[in-house]
């Protein structure tokens, strides 16, 4: 095919031949509107000069420094995570979006209160994953007297102080998760649950929902105590085998949290699929490939793309208009995976 041509590009955007050659060139001041119909016209044809016409644009654009605070750098959901916020700050077009993606080592409140701090004075607007702390609390207080907005994601924390979350209603995944363990076994029996930790907020609330499902709709089953898995793989492993070689009548499971990764190879190794029902949260490749096996009954998944452009849209709007005097919440659908749907 031949090298598209500045005439191609220009009747390609429904512009003169001279307004084209503005936009390229820089020469005369062309409006907005006009600029970025051409900048996409060129993007749609394979113009070669598309990606100067974009950078020309960016330039002119207000600067935000936006912070993605994270979890556990090396899994593959929050991997996912950091690649879709970042993917989404390059698609907004009315301003220009730098991001800092940091990861906390470990689930101590300090370290997420420190990192917060070290923000300080740097960027204009900061999301994070966390637990819900007194440290936690206190670290965005300050930054919201900076007049930084903070949005905490997934599980909330410091309410009341942070501007905003964005993610999934907890409560209703439990609901829904209860509802859905109840379902599929095949008898009554013992359910367990695990929670990354009594400071996640949102595991909490998880957990909640999950109670009050069986208590009002399915008490035909035993509830066992939550346990504590620190969210991770090694922990969740040994509690799940000890559980299994405890309770023959253990029916179903549901991960909270993190740490499914263990939970999968216990009942690879000690049951037969479908023996008991199996709930985690996120679609990752181990939990894809559990699913396919049938060890894994259902993935409730969050929805990552509609989470990423909800705070950035938040981020943009808190600096634009100033920090809102009743901090909100944005609830958005969770999805449900099984083995069907993949």
């Amino acid at each position: 095919m031949r090298r598209p041509t500045i005439a191609d590009l220009a009747r390609e955007a429904g512009v003169s031949l001279a307004t084209a050659d503005r936009v390229l060139n820089g020469r005369l001041k062309v409006r907005e509107e006009t600029a970025r119909r051409v900048q996409e016209a060129a993007q749609r044809i394979g113009y070669h000069g598309a990606n100067a016409i974009r950078a020309r644009l960016m330039a002119e654009l207000p600067e935000l420094h936006v912070a993605l605070i994270l979890q556990k750098e090396r899994h593959p959901f929050y991997q996912d995570f950091a690649r879709e916020f970042q993917e989404q700050a390059a698609q907004v077009s009315s301003h220009r979006l730098r991001v800092t993606v940091r990861f906390a080592q470990s689930t101590l409140p300090g370290e997420l209160e420190q990192l917060l701090a070290s923000l300080a004075g740097k960027v204009d607007a900061v999301a994070a994953t966390g637990l819900d702390h007194h440290k936690v609390t206190a670290a965005v207080a300050d930054l919201r007297l900076r007049g930084i907005p903070t949005f905490s994601l997934l599980s909330d924390f410091a309410q009341g102080v942070r501007e905003s979350y964005v993610g999934t209603n907890n409560i209703k995944v439990g609901r829904s998760v209860g509802w859905l363990i109840s379902k599929i076994t095949r008898r009554p029996g013992k359910v367990a649950v695990f929670i990354g930790g009594h400071r996640f907020h949102g595991h909490e609330l998880r957990e909640t929902g999950f109670r009050s499902y069986f208590r009002e709709y399915a008490p035909e089953f035993e509830l066992l105590n939550p346990q504590v898995n620190l969210e991770t793989r090694q922990l969740t492993y040994e509690a799940v085998t000890e559980l299994l070689e405890r309770h023959n009548d253990i029916v179903g499971i549901y991960c909270a949290g993190g740490g499914m990764e263990g939970a999968i190879a216990a009942l690879r190794e000690l049951r037969k699929p479908g023996d008991v029902v199996l709930v985690v949260n996120e679609l990752t490749p181990d939990s894809r490939e559990a699913l396919q096996d049938r060890t894994l009954s259902v993935v409730i998944s969050t929805p990552l793309r509609q989470v990423c452009e909800e705070t950035i849209a938040l981020m943009i709007h808190a600096r634009e208009h100033g920090l809102t005097d009743n901090p909100g919440q944005r609830f958005l659908p969770f999805q449900i995976w099984t083995p069907e749907s993949l």
